[in-house]
């Protein structure tokens, strides 16, 4: 892994001139040594985690979604974004067509990954895509290996400010969380359920990255199930998690959280009987996972307040929303708009 502020100089060599043809030579985080325009203006990415990487640093420099906005998503987005291309991508159970991300002419194609880019599937990609240049980008998803990635694309895209910011936010809560989490002893950890699909029904253990968030703030997962790499998104039983009894759920499924409350086969788990269900905000993107990366960044405080809102209690939820939309969604949250999402995903607002 490259240290966030000593090895992205690697990639991006002071010395390096431009090129006549306006082409500068970098070296990926693959260690292939590439020609990628000086000035990039239409970016793409082969799966949502990049994309949204992307779109939080530059966004009229994104030039095509990996699937189309849902409804629910749209609900904060600028419209200038709306009517982006649908290019689709190689992520979760989806393959990408070569051709589709080729007819928007982009300037370069970013492949990420969850950690090391495989070598082999990035150069196939550079073949594929002929003239126009790939950029393997490594741990796009792990948050707490998430910064020098953020480096990396800030300096690719012209958006270094942007991106010292992100990581300054980054950086502050994982310190933060870090300290609280190490002073919770084991016995005394909140038990949390990842509740994932409509039923409720799969689920991702503690050292996924799909339920990374539980783990950094502290709490403890209680899936007794073996880590699924990849898509994760395990099948259990309602038998399983009433044996667990989980003090708190956290869900990314509106379905799921607007039924459970009503559902008998759940009510007699702890966190259902003492309203300690939330629902991950989702627009533009999911605060808490699908995709894991950049976007779970503001995750990390809602997910503090939502299982530990004493432990936690000097973090102004609403202030550090309205900042992050304005900043890395390119938003501006009424104060009415901040207290109705964090209202929304169950949080009381004694706690925000």
């Amino acid at each position: 892994m490259i240290v966030s502020g000593v090895g992205i100089a690697y990639y991006f060599n002071p010395g390096s001139s431009i090129s006549q043809d306006g082409n500068i030579t970098i070296t990926d985080m693959v260690g292939r040594t590439i020609t990628v325009p000086s000035d990039v203006s239409n970016v793409v990415a082969t799966s949502p985690p990049m994309t949204t990487m992307v779109y939080m640093l530059t966004p009229d420099k994104l030039g095509g979604l990996n699937y189309q906005w849902t409804d629910i998503e749209k609900e904060y987005v600028n419209s200038k974004y709306l009517n982006l291309p649908v290019i689709g991508g190689w992520f979760g159970r989806q393959d990408g067509s070569y051709e589709q991300i080729i007819s928007v002419n982009p300037d370069l194609v970013i492949e990420g990954a969850m950690g090391d880019v495989d070598l082999a599937t990035v150069n196939e990609r550079q073949t594929k895509f002929g003239t126009i240049s790939v950029v393997g980008v490594t741990d796009n998803s792990d948050v707490t290996k998430i910064t020098p990635s953020i480096e990396f694309m800030g300096k690719l895209l012209g958006a270094e400010d942007k991106a010292n910011k992100l990581i300054d936010f980054t950086n502050k809560y994982l310190d933060k969380t870090e300290k609280v989490s190490s002073s919770i002893p084991d016995n005394e950890k909140k038990r949390v359920y990842y509740a994932e699909g409509d039923e409720g029904l799969q689920t991702d253990p503690s050292g996924s990255l799909h339920a990374q968030l539980i783990d950094i703030v502290g709490g403890k997962n209680v899936a007794d199930i073996q880590l699924q790499e990849g898509v994760g998104q395990v099948d259990v039983s309602i038998e399983q998690v009433i044996k667990w009894n989980p003090e708190v759920i956290i869900t990314t499924s509106p379905d799921f959280y607007q039924k459970v409350y009503n559902n008998s086969k759940w009510a007699d788990i702890d966190a259902v009987k003492n309203k300690q269900v939330y629902l991950s905000p989702q627009s533009p993107f999911k605060w808490f996972d699908r995709p894991p990366g950049a976007n779970i960044i503001i995750g990390i405080p809602w997910t503090a307040k939502v299982i530990y809102p004493d432990k936690y209690s000097d973090i102004d939820l609403k202030s550090e929303v309205k900042m992050f939309y304005k900043e890395f969604y390119h938003y501006d949250l009424s104060d009415e708009d901040v207290v109705n999402i964090l209202k929304s995903s169950g949080l009381k607002e004694e706690n925000m």
